[in-house]
């Protein structure tokens, strides 16, 4: 539907930090998509960094929480996919692989 409504997502999504790495969710990469559907139905299609992660459902359940504070939506989904493997390399942000290491 709206651009600015995935923008206002993303920047929502964007104050999750992933505890292990310090960084946004969004400036890893971990975010692959943002469907804003009818009636306030909102979905978020995310990976983690690795499928062995032990803070995987609290970071879930952030995105969640997250999704549930904006007011126009009313039925958030967090689904977690694992195709395409996330690659910090190529997927996460410049600043993002600057913290990391990875130039």
């Amino acid at each position: 539907m709206s651009t600015i409504q995935e923008d206002v997502v993303r920047e929502t999504l964007r104050t999750i930090i992933d505890p292990e790495l310090n960084v946004s969710i969004v400036d890893l990469g971990l975010i692959y998509a943002i469907e804003i559907l009818a009636e306030g139905k909102v979905i978020v299609k995310m990976t983690l960094t690795s499928p062995a992660c032990p803070l995987g459902a609290v970071i879930q359940a952030q995105v969640h929480q997250a999704l549930t504070k904006l007011p126009w939506v009313k039925e958030p989904k967090v689904e977690l996919v694992w195709s395409p493997r996330w690659d910090p390399r190529t997927m996460a942000s410049e600043d993002a692989r600057m913290e990391m290491g990875i130039l």
